[in-house]
């Protein structure tokens, strides 16, 4: 609901308001996902188009990811990584780790993000903290998604060259939330909601957003992601914003999301947020199929993920081998060369370096 009104009261004539609206707000992100704007996905993406190339041009920022460790404290019933998945576990050791960033960067990639499970034994602050410098020594820009830590372990972070975090609400619905997070530091929806405010005051540049799309009614969770960053934004208006759009996909629990989310309104909510938040990145990672990376790219995406491995240890020929000990299922599975031939044979502009070692000072707490 949105000023009173639910997803299903806005008529095709606030659709087309809200499309050509040149200062978006709230209620006009509300009606770019009702049903009425269903039948206005062509004026929606002519509109997405219009305002990407007027922000990003024909870029597209890759990254790749690395998964430092399957180790997990977490009871998350939709992630392969859960403590009680019946699988072997195992953490990058240093010369792991350097061979995996030496391999990502032979690939001319100079954007790494590193990921863990939630907080353990085997991987604390301590080895992120290593682990972030070691990739501080080969790569420009240097992100994380990894348990959600203290602003004074941001901080150190930030120190040891990180330059930005991934952190999901997963579901900004509370009673679901719960559900779905059995056990772990996890299941503290407040404290994983406080956590990306904790990384801004610790000097983090930038910070990624979002939902993991069907845990929860899809509209009503990115309408609370939207209200969630727009917060965010106007405190630490310093600071750079990204929004992602994972939907679920296979792993080894065999989970079933409860609200399952199609293309056509995954292209919906990719559209309506460009149009409401036309400078932010949007992000589409390697879960969604070829087909649909393709079509989004540059039409409303401005950042992909690229030649993506969930395994520990996949960049190397042993485990590159196992698709089904990931996270979760990989879906466009095309390496570098072949994806970044795709954008340029759609007049699109692979950007495999988007910033400088230089930039990674932290922000000043004062200036926000």
């Amino acid at each position: 609901m949105m000023n009173g009104k639910t997803n299903a009261d806005y008529s095709v004539s606030a659709v087309v308001g809200a499309i050509e609206s040149e200062q978006p707000n709230p209620g006009n992100l509300a009606a770019l996902l009702s049903p009425a704007a269903k039948t206005l996905l062509e004026p929606m993406a002519q509109r997405a188009l219009s305002l990407t190339r007027r922000h990003f041009g024909r870029t597209i920022t890759l990254y790749t990811p690395l998964y430092l460790s399957d180790a997990c404290s977490g009871g998350c019933r939709y992630c392969g990584f859960a403590a009680d998945r019946k699988r072997p576990r195992r953490f990058l050791n240093a010369e792991e780790r350097q061979a995996e960033m030496r391999a990502i960067a032979a690939m001319g990639i100079q954007e790494i993000l590193l990921l863990t499970g939630e907080r353990h034994k085997s991987v604390d602050i301590d080895y992120v903290e290593t682990a972030v410098r070691e990739a501080a020594d080969l790569f420009h820009a240097v992100t994380v998604e990894v348990f959600p830590m203290s602003a004074s372990e941001y901080a150190r972070l930030v120190k040891a060259g990180c330059t930005g975090l991934t952190l999901y609400q997963e579901t900004y619905d509370c009673d679901i939330y719960a559900a779905m997070h059995r056990w772990g530091p996890k299941r503290d929806y407040h404290a994983r909601l406080a956590a990306p405010e904790h990384a801004l005051q610790a000097g983090m540049r930038n910070l990624g957003l979002g939902v993991l799309l069907g845990l929860a009614p899809p509209v009503s969770d990115i309408l609370a992601l939207a209200s969630h960053l727009q917060r965010l934004r106007r405190r630490w208006w310093r600071a750079g914003f990204s929004i992602s759009f994972p939907r679920i996909r296979p792993e080894t629990g065999g989970f079933q999301p409860p609200h399952p989310v199609g293309d056509r309104l995954l292209v919906q909510i990719v559209l309506a947020l460009r149009i409401c938040f036309p400078e932010i990145p949007l992000v589409l990672s390697t879960r969604e199929s070829q087909i649909l990376r393709d079509n989004l790219a540059g039409l409303g995406i401005t950042k992909m993920s690229v030649a993506s491995r969930t395994t520990v240890g996949g960049y190397q020929p042993e485990y590159a081998a196992e698709p089904d000990a990931g996270q979760f299922h990989v879906n466009d599975q095309r390496d570098i060369d072949t994806f970044t031939k795709a954008l340029q044979t759609k007049g699109l502009w692979p950007v495999l370096k988007n910033t400088d070692a230089i930039y990674r000072e932290p922000l000043s707490s004062t200036s926000n």
